[in-house]
Order: structure tokens, then sequence, then C-alpha cells
């Protein structure tokens, strides 16, 4: 389940309480304090190949597609 998924469904249970609390309880993320899953790219929201250094918060993807805008150059 991605991220996203359970907001979903939240809206479309709103109308079934009981239902709604059972949902919350079995199947809504629960806040990380560590791990992989807690850093997540401020442009995409991917998880993956995740870079914080200098404070960019970018995946590696999202950070080749804008570097040189930002002022980085690559150099060989």
């Amino acid at each position: 389940m991605t991220t996203s998924d359970h907001r979903k469904v939240l809206k479309q249970l709103k109308a079934k309480p009981a239902k709604l609390e059972k949902y919350k309880k079995n199947n809504i993320p629960k806040q990380r304090s560590c791990g992989k899953a807690l850093r997540k790219c401020k442009r995409c929201g991917s998880t993956h190949a995740h870079s914080k250094k200098y404070g960019l918060n970018l995946c590696r993807q999202c950070f080749r597609e804008i570097a040189t805008s930002i002022g980085f150059k690559k150099y060989r």
C-alpha cells in the first residue's frame, strides 16, 4: 500500500463510521522514527535513492532533472 492509498479510502468510508474506525485501526501506516520510509523526495514523494545531502531532500531522478537550475555542475 502506498502512502496515498489510505487517504482515498478514508474519503469513501466517511458515511460508515464503524467501518472507518476499524479501517483506521488496522490499515493506516504508523509514524516512522527511523528507516527508509521516513525520508521522501520533496518533489515526487519517492523513498528510493533519496539524497538529503546539503538539505536537498531529493531522489536521484529529480536531482538530475533540476541540478543545473539550482547551480550544480557535472564534473568529469
